[in-house]
C-alpha cells in the first residue's frame, strides 16, 4: 500500500506500519475524547477477554548484498589502481506490526504490508511466548495476509463480527502494538463506512476515531461485543501520529480473503476486461436520474470476457449478477468477488435501452502491491 495519496501539503495517508521501521472530503471524525456510551465499569472485561488473542509481529528483511554497481567500482579500482569508494552492504531492516489469532491451531490475520518482503516473521503473544510464523498467503489488493504458527497447545482466538451491520456512531475498540508499545487499547466510534482512500480497486474502509498509530497495522478493530469488525490498516495524518482518522478493512471482506488464502495461499478473482468511468451529471439528467449511477464502459479489452459477450464502449452497467451497481466502485468489487469461469448476468443501458448480457468471467491476473 503506497503511503502517500493526498495532494494537500504535508498531509499523508500512511500505512500504520510504515514508520515503525527501526534500523536503518469526508465525514468529520470525532476526537478520541468525544462523548461515548462507555459500558458500566469500562472496557476492562472486554479487553481482558480479547487481549490474549492479539499478537505483536516483528519482521526482518536480511541485509542486501553489495550491488552490481559496487562490483563495477571494484573492477575499476583493480584495473586502474585508483581508490574508489565502494557502497557498504546494507544493514538488516526490521519493522513492527500487529495481528490476531483466528484459529486455535495458529492461523493469524495481519496486513500484507506488514509482512511484504520479509525474510523472517516473529509473532509474540501477550503472555510473552514467541513463535516463528510462515506466510500462508498475502493479498496486496486488500492489504490482508494470513500467517500460521505451530504451538503445542490450543491458542486463544477472537471471532469475526459483521461489518455490514455496524452503524456510524457505534463503539470501536482497537488493540495493537503502536510504536512497539504492545498491548495498547484505544477506543472511539465508527466515524464513517465505505470510505474510498484510493489505495486500490476494492477500497471499502471503515473510518474510526479510535487512536490508531504506526505499528497498529494488522491489529483488530472490535465492536462492543468483542467481535472483530475490521483490520486496522491506515491513518490520515499530517505528522505520522493519530489525529482521529484511521481506516480498517471491513471484517466481511477479510473473512472472504482469509478463507481464500487458507486454501492455496492465493486469491482467485473474476475478470471482465473493461475500463470504466463514472456516469456524468449530464448523462444522468438525460436519463432522468436524480444522481449518476452505474459504471460507464470506456473501453473493452480485445478477447476479454466482456468482448466475447458483446459488451461495448458506451454501455452503462446497471447491475451485475443481480446486484445493483450504484457507484463506480461497486462493479470491480462485484466482478472480483465472483468465481473465475462462472457465468454471470450483466444488465446494461445501451443507447437508452436496457439490455441483459450473459458473460463467462475469466481470472484476474495475479498482481503485486
Amino acid at each position: 500500500m503506497t503511503p502517500t495519496y493526498l495532494s494537500k501539503p504535508r498531509k499523508t495517508l500512511t500505512a500504520a506500519l510504515m514508520a515503525a521501521t527501526i534500523a536503518t472530503g469526508g465525514a468529520m471524525a470525532l476526537s478520541p475524547g468525544a462523548a461515548l456510551a462507555v459500558p458500566a465499569g469500562g472496557y476492562g472485561d472486554l479487553v481482558e477477554t480479547v487481549s490474549p488473542s492479539v499478537v505483536f509481529i516483528e519482521v526482518t528483511q536480511k541485509a542486501m548484498p553489495a550491488s552490481a554497481d559496487s562490483k563495477l567500482l571494484q573492477q575499476f579500482q583493480n584495473r586502474y589502481g585508483r581508490q574508489m569508494p565502494v557502497p557498504p552492504q546494507s544493514a538488516p531492516k526490521t519493522g513492527l506490526g500487529s495481528g490476531f489469532i483466528i484459529s486455535a491451531d495458529g492461523d493469524i490475520v495481519t496486513n500484507h504490508h506488514v509482512v511484504a518482503d520479509a525474510d523472517e516473521v516473529k509473532v509474540k503473544m501477550a503472555d510473552g511466548r514467541s513463535f516463528t510464523a510462515t506466510v500462508v498467503g498475502s493479498d496486496p489488493l486488500t492489504d490482508i495476509a494470513l500467517l500460521r504458527i505451530k504451538a503445542d497447545v490450543e491458542l486463544p482466538v477472537v471471532k469475526f463480527g459483521s461489518s455490514e451491520d455496524i452503524r456510524v456512531g457505534d463503539e470501536a475498540i482497537a488493540v495493537g502494538n503502536p510504536f512497539g508499545l504492545g498491548g495498547t487499547v484505544t477506543t472511539g466510534i465508527i466515524s464513517a463506512k465505505s470510505r474510498d482512500i484510493r489505495s486500490g480497486p476494492f477500497d471499502n474502509y471503515i473510518q474510526t476515531d479510535a487512536a490508531i498509530n504506526r505499528g497498529n497495522s494488522g491489529g483488530p478493530l472490535f465492536n462492543a461485543d468483542g467481535e472483530v469488525i475490521g483490520v486496522n490498516t491506515a491513518i490520515f495524518s499530517p505528522d505520522g501520529g493519530s489525529v482521529g482518522i484511521g481506516f480498517a478493512v471491513p471484517a466481511d471482506m477479510v473473512k472472504t480473503i482469509v478463507a481464500d488464502l487458507a486454501e492455496d495461499g492465493t486469491i482467485d478473482r473474476g475478470w471482465l476486461g473493461v475500463q470504466i468511468r463514472p456516469m456524468s451529471d449530464e448523462v444522468a439528467a438525460v436519463l432522468g436520474y436524480d444522481a449518476p449511477k452505474g459504471a460507464v464502459i470506456e473501453a473493452v479489452q480485445a478477447d476479454s470476457p466482456a468482448d466475447k459477450a458483446g459488451l461495448k464502449a458506451g454501455d452503462i452497467v446497471m447491475s451485475f449478477a443481480g446486484k445493483e451497481i450504484a457507484t463506480l466502485r461497486d462493479l470491480p468489487r462485484a466482478v472480483a468477488g465472483a468465481q473465475p469461469d462462472s457465468e454471470q448476468t450483466v444488465t446494461v443501458l445501451r443507447k437508452g435501452s436496457e439490455l441483459t448480457v450473459d458473460v463467462q468471467l475469466g481470472q484476474l491476473p495475479k498482481q503485486d502491491a
